[in-house]
């Protein structure tokens, strides 16, 4: 609207020059008044057009006196000096127009001149300031294009907030779909359905790689889109595909390739082009991982995440959108991952479950089998190990009597039998207590040929009662005294008769006979050791074979000589076993040969002795409980005092009747509170004591403790009395300061001897 007044103006200006050149002013005549442009009308003009000058130009100031004053804009002075520049051009103006008249006077004409001057120098001075503030203007332009600008990134910046608040909302809304299950599957499909409808994808997908990570299998994608999607299960693609590669080595989110496999076998529908496709990979975690606490040093596994824009349009993917798929994936990632670790804590957990629920029944059938075992050994103890050693101390009692031939044979064979019945039942407890099939051994010097006599004599008697004749054939080149375990080669003996004669008729002769291997007889060369001085190698053989014919001797084992035997499960029964362990254990050799029918028709074992030498009696040489062979002296046991510790009333009556017999003078307790109270009454001068050490609420080895208090220098002597076959039971006995030892069964040239030893080696160590 102003330019418009500006330009009406202007052609006002043209057209009143260009007719006034017309009318021909320059020539006019002043005193002519018959022309429109006179003197006096173009006087009038002038007076007119200087009062609306000066009325213009005095009411600029006062808008821009206004204008100061509500605003706060710089550069004040100079607007107060173009306020007085203006005002004088108004006065100047207004003063012209009054010098239109006719006479003018003095004061008027002097008032003209000076505004005229004051305006010229005002206007002058304007010039010049303005030449100094066009640069300062032109500063307050660039900082107001400047503050334009930041104020646009200001206002960009907002709105990528406004976008980051957006996406965060989104990520937000996300994220508590996505925990809201525990189950992987669930959150995968629940991931790519939310992201599905958040950023409007045709598809999205999820690669793992299989067990032996060869290939990335398609597992998970979104279903219902696309009814014909059935036939993709099952889909892979090589693990080291370029694309895979790619998306594995980085965090970001990729832009696959348009050509990419990964991408075409991530979309539901073939054959039309793809949208833009994005992958990025997730990190899936397991509790093998977590072995040490923290995540182990080893090959990370990562799944795919792959979505898939709409095709047939131009939409790319924008920074946000790969902002918020980065954001989800890492949430998935941790999210299943924990689903995971859980599932797979839980299967632990059942797991550790029923390994407890299999540990308490083993538990409890372990507990039942320690009662039972408990039950059995107190049977075996009272039922039948303490009645037999009663019964072989009573027999070691009445083998000490004036008997004929016949009676002192039938009184030995007693003997050893319940000796190897007492054996017997040890071997019984030692395994059910152990469990280890070791069998301890009593090693010490013996009389080879009445043990073989023996032997043959409860053989011979076995064999008659079952129907059998009998034969024995020593050769009396045997050495006699020997070093061995008296009790097992007699157990073994017995074992092999009883064995043989299973299976076979009435009718028949059994032949025992034993010989000694020279080293001139190759057949055993083998198997006996180069260097055999100071031993000899006995062979107990046991036959079976029609009366009349003679007993052959049994060829070497079949895995020496190549031929192949079938012992009818002879060499598989538990007895045969027990006497192989038992003949090994004796750096022996033992074997079976059956007949055409598969019957053992021979039982043969081959021993390594030790013999005495001839410088070295028996006495000379001490086992703990060891027998020998010094006749019974009462002299050295006559009035001796001994008081005797036993909870078995039995036992302790045959015991105490074993040390009568020997001279002593004996007082029987049944407790070692009683013992300890004998031992502590003034006046008692007890100078052995003989404790059981398996006592029920005090065993032996605490009263032995307690004992010492009594002592003057080292008596009483203290002696141990046990049916324990343990081989440290010596050591821990001198441990608590006893002197002696006796195992049961007590008989009574054993304890005789066990104590004439003891009391010796004190009255020569004092």
């Amino acid at each position: 609207m102003l330019m418009r007044l500006v330009h009406g103006v202007l052609i006002f200006c043209l057209i009143s020059l260009v007719s006034g050149n017309d009318i021909g002013f320059p020539r006019c005549n002043c005193e002519d008044d018959g022309g429109f442009w006179s003197i006096e009308r173009i006087m009038v003009s002038q007076r007119v057009s200087d009062f609306l000058i000066a009325i213009a130009y005095f009411s600029i100031p006062i808008e821009l006196l206004y204008f100061i004053s509500c605003s706060n804009v710089p550069f004040k002075w100079v607007l107060v000096q173009f306020i007085l520049f203006i005002v004088l051009c108004g006065m100047t103006h207004l003063l012209n127009g009054w010098t239109y008249g006719s006479s003018n006077p003095f004061q008027l004409m002097l008032a003209l001149t000076i505004f005229k001057f004051l305006t010229a120098l005002v206007s002058c001075a304007t010039a010049i300031t303005l030449v100094t503030l066009i640069p300062l203007l032109l500063k307050v332009k660039v900082r107001e294009l400047f503050l334009k600008k930041k104020a646009w990134e200001l206002d960009r910046e907002v709105g990528m907030m406004k976008k980051q608040k957006e996406a965060s909302w989104h990520v937000r809304m996300l994220t508590q779909e996505i925990r809201k299950s525990l189950d992987r599957h669930t959150i995968l499909y629940t991931t790519l359905i939310e992201l599905s409808n958040t950023l409007d994808l045709q598809n999205c997908a999820v690669w793992m790689p299989n067990e032996s990570r060869t290939e990335m299998k398609l597992t998970h994608e979104l279903k219902g889109r696309n009814s014909s999607n059935s036939h993709r299960d099952g889909i892979s693609i090589p693990i080291n595909d370029l694309d895979v590669s790619e998306v594995k080595k980085s965090e970001e989110v990729r832009i696959l390739r348009p050509e990419s496999i990964l991408g075409a076998a991530s979309t539901l529908i073939s054959g039309e082009p793809l949208g833009a496709v994005a992958a990025i990979r997730m990190p899936m975690l397991k509790v093998s991982d977590f072995k040490g606490g923290t995540p182990e040093l080893i090959q990370t596994c990562y799944a795919i995440l792959v979505l898939v824009l709409p095709s047939g349009t131009t939409r790319v993917w924008s920074y946000d959108e790969l902002e918020i798929v980065k954001v989800v994936a890492d949430q998935v990632a941790v999210a299943v991952s924990h689903a995971a670790i859980l599932e797979e804590s839980q299967l632990m957990r059942e797991k550790l479950v029923e390994k407890n629920r299999q540990l308490q029944h083993a538990r409890k059938e372990a507990m039942m089998a320690s009662q039972a075992r408990n039950s059995f050994q107190k049977v075996m103890s009272k039922g039948m190990r303490r009645p037999m050693h009663s019964i072989s101390g009573l027999l070691s009692m009445i083998k000490q009597e004036n008997m004929g031939n016949e009676q002192n044979i039938l009184v030995d064979t007693m003997v050893k039998t319940s000796s190897v019945l007492s054996t017997l039942i040890n071997d019984v407890m030692e395994i059910s207590t152990r469990n280890n099939g070791r069998f301890p051994l009593e090693m010490r010097y013996f009389h080879l040929h009445s043990m073989i006599k023996e032997a043959a004599c409860l053989a011979k008697c076995v064999s008659i009662s079952k129907g059998f004749n009998f034969s024995i054939e020593v050769e009396n080149s045997l050495p006699d005294r020997v070093m061995g375990d008296e009790r097992r080669i007699f157990q073994v003996i017995l074992h092999m008769v009883g064995n043989l004669l299973n299976g076979w008729d009435q009718g028949l002769s059994v032949t025992f006979r034993a010989s000694a291997v020279t080293e001139n007889d190759q057949r055993w060369a083998m198997w006996r050791p180069n260097s055999s001085d100071g031993y000899a190698y006995i062979k107990f053989e046991t036959g079976v074979h029609s009366t009349g014919f003679q007993f052959e001797s049994s060829a070497l084992p079949a895995h020496n000589t190549g031929r192949k035997y079938n012992s009818g499960g002879v060499e598989g029964g538990l007895s045969f076993t027990m006497c192989k362990k038992l003949v090994q254990m004796m750096q022996g050799n033992i074997w079976v040969v059956p007949n055409s029918h598969g019957l053992a028709q021979t039982m043969t074992f081959i021993l390594r002795f030790q013999l005495q030498p001839a410088s070295l009696g028996l006495g000379g040489f001490f086992e703990p409980g060891g027998s020998s062979e010094h006749p019974l002296s009462n002299s050295l046991f006559r009035n001796l005092q001994v008081i005797l510790a036993d909870d078995d009333g039995v036992n302790r009556l045959v015991t105490k009747k074993l040390l009568e017999k020997l001279g002593c003078r004996v007082i029987a307790v049944s407790s070692g509170y009683e013992c300890l109270s004998a031992l502590g009454n003034a006046g008692s001068s007890f100078q052995v004591v003989i404790l059981d050490l398996h006592m029920p609420e005090m065993d032996g080895f605490e009263v032995a403790m307690r004992v010492q208090k009594f002592r003057s220098r080292s008596w009483p002597l203290i002696v141990a009395l046990t049916a324990s076959e343990d081989e440290d039971v010596w050591e821990k006995c001198m441990q608590v300061g006893m002197n002696g030892l006796i195992r049961k069964p007590v008989l009574l040239q054993g304890m005789a001897d066990e104590l004439r030893r003891v009391i010796q080696h004190v009255s020569k160590s004092g």
